[in-house]
């Protein structure tokens, strides 16, 4: 499994938002990504990226804009980015997203 793990809710559906590319940078980096993928029918990424990263920051983009489109929806946001910090190499990041339309929210999983 990956150290920076995602899951990705359809609030305004009520669903899993399966189909949503998804992409793992370093902030500090200028390098290609760490890592991408595809959150699947539950909605989620488990393999996005190294199994390990180091303290830093980073960004996971969503590409609400394409899941809206597959989904017939209109979208307010095209894309969604959430920048984080890890503090603690060791431990698992997860990182959800509730989505709608017009509106998303983010926290610390488990």
């Amino acid at each position: 499994m990956s150290a920076i793990t995602t899951h990705v809710l359809d609030t305004g559906l009520g669903r899993p938002a399966a189909g949503v590319p998804v992409r793992l940078e370093q902030v500090t980096g200028n390098g290609p990504p760490l890592g991408t993928a595809v959150t699947d029918a539950d909605g989620r990424v488990t393999d996005l990226g190294p199994a390990e990263v180091d303290a830093g920051a980073y960004r996971l983009v969503f590409d609400t804009a394409a899941y809206f489109a597959a989904t017939g929806q209109t979208g307010f946001f095209p894309e969604v980015s959430v920048t984080f910090a890890v503090t603690d190499p060791t431990e698992h990041h997860h990182v959800p997203v509730l989505l709608s339309p017009f509106a998303y929210s983010t926290y610390r999983g488990s």
